[in-house]
């Protein structure tokens, strides 16, 4: 609700599943900031630059009876904003394909307006679950036909960056029926080991488990990622995801092929869920659109999508032959 009074066209729910999870006794987010001289701390320290955000939060602890009709007053309030419902159940069963169904006729008939099916939670211990299955092609097809069966609204698949072949993943969900893509999560990660006592800086009882780098760090990452598949399926609707806080990284996904983006670390961190950064995001396309004499989205959406290509394709320098990396006589010489 304070997204939307902020200013935000659409937000994506916290994932839901069809039965509530615990998380870790501790906290579940920091933030992992840079000073000038390169060091990286999670604690808070003057002349810092935001790095990167770390969470090994689960999903909802909130169960699919709760979120129900929260969903509906959120759109009682607000109906002409979007409201993506996050879901997520198992796979490898009728069983758990039908909680992905459960799922998807709830929210939907409280009015959610689209669905993004969570196939990239990094830190998911069930091997049917989150990133495990969303680095399996057959299985992301599977999940995403079986929600397209109830969905009387766009599915959307948000799919791991911890994948050799994100666009094969992509091909699936899009073979499954999926109308968008979205990238990235996070990546999977580890805190760092704070040297005076020797402990990791985000830790229970000492001990800790792998979770998930966002914010800006991973911005380079997350573009590469959405190139792949925008190159691969340029005619197809994605939504980028990853380190974005002023115009200029949205800029990124929109001349890549994206039709949206999303905006979680920098939301998090601005007051009341992103007053400031959802203002800047629209001035900043404003101005740029006005500088340009652009009218709409479409007139730059995917306009440097076709400018990353193979690396064997980059000019040399005249006279040089380019090889591969294979040795061929008087080569080295």
């Amino acid at each position: 609700m304070r997204a939307f009074e902020a200013g935000w066209g659409g937000v994506v729910t916290k994932t839901i599943g069809l039965h509530p999870v615990t998380n870790v006794a501790g906290p579940k987010t920091k933030f992992l900031r840079s000073t000038l001289d390169g060091q990286l701390s999670m604690q808070k320290r003057p002349e810092t630059a935001l790095h990167s955000s770390w969470n090994w939060e689960l999903i909802s602890d909130k169960p699919l009876e709760w979120w129900i009709p929260k969903i509906a007053g959120i759109k009682k309030a607000h109906p002409d904003r979007i409201l993506v419902a996050s879901i997520m159940a198992g796979s490898g069963s009728d069983k758990e394909l039908a909680h992905w169904q459960d799922l998807a006729k709830g929210c939907q008939d409280a009015g959610a307006d689209a669905f993004e099916l969570n196939l990239s939670c990094p830190h998911m211990d069930r091997k049917d679950m989150g990133s495990n299955i969303g680095k399996d092609q057959e299985q992301v097809s599977i999940v995403t036909e079986v929600v397209k069966e109830v969905a009387k609204v766009p599915v959307w698949a948000k799919l791991t960056p911890s994948t050799t072949e994100i666009v094969e993943e992509a091909g699936g969900a899009f073979n499954g029926g999926a109308d968008a893509i979205v990238s990235s999560n996070t990546f999977p990660s580890l805190p760092l080991i704070d040297p005076e006592t020797l402990d990791f800086e985000m830790n229970v009882d000492g001990l800790v488990s792998s979770g998930g780098l966002g914010g800006p760090a991973i911005l380079p990452q997350s573009l590469a990622k959405m190139s792949q598949m925008t190159s691969a399926f340029p005619n197809h609707s994605f939504s980028g995801i990853g380190g974005i806080s002023t115009f200029p990284h949205a800029l990124n996904y929109f001349l890549l092929g994206c039709g949206t983006v999303q905006v979680c670390t920098a939301a998090m961190l601005d007051r009341a869920i992103g007053p400031n950064v959802i203002k800047g995001l629209i001035e900043g396309m404003q101005q740029f659109m006005e500088k340009r004499g652009y009218s709409s989205l479409e007139d730059f959406r995917g306009l440097r999508r076709g400018n990353v290509v193979v690396h064997s394709k980059i000019r040399r320098p005249e006279g040089k032959d380019y090889r591969g990396g294979f040795d061929a006589e008087g080569y080295a010489s």
